[in-house]
């Protein structure tokens, strides 16, 4: 998938998961893309949009911190509308997706693995068969 592409995905997810709001209360088509919106976007969001391609240890690092990194920013989230009084699912969702959508068109954070070299680089070395 390009980087285009997962930005896009990425921004998208939150505004559908606050769309399927609207079914009704019990449907698995409600809950679960919530959940998964929840789970995993706001921290891909932040971690994946890399400016280089990452090797598998890079990915694998940032797929890794994507949900505590995301469940972190829904805790932080929740928290602060409890605090102003203001928690509905529809503004905590509202406000996950603003910043789901705002983080995936910004570059990623850099990622400890990307900065030892699990990042290709665009001179590959001559001479070592990969």
């Amino acid at each position: 998938m390009k980087q285009s592409q997962l930005r896009a995905a990425l921004a998208l997810s939150g505004w559908l998961a606050l769309a399927a709001t609207a079914l009704p209360g019990g449907a698995p088509l409600r809950w679960i893309p919530v959940l998964l919106f929840v789970t995993v976007a706001p921290g891909l969001a932040l971690l994946l949009p890399q400016p280089e391609r990452l090797r598998p240890g890079a990915r694998l690092e940032a797929v890794a911190l994507a949900a505590p990194i995301s469940l972190s920013l829904g805790t932080l989230v929740a928290t602060s509308l409890f605090l102003v009084e203001g928690f509905s699912a529809e503004v905590f969702l509202v406000s996950l997706a603003a910043f789901t959508t705002i983080a995936a068109a910004l570059p990623g954070v850099p990622l400890p693995a990307a900065t030892r070299g699990a990042a290709d680089r665009a001179k590959p070395e001559s001479g070592r068969g990969r």
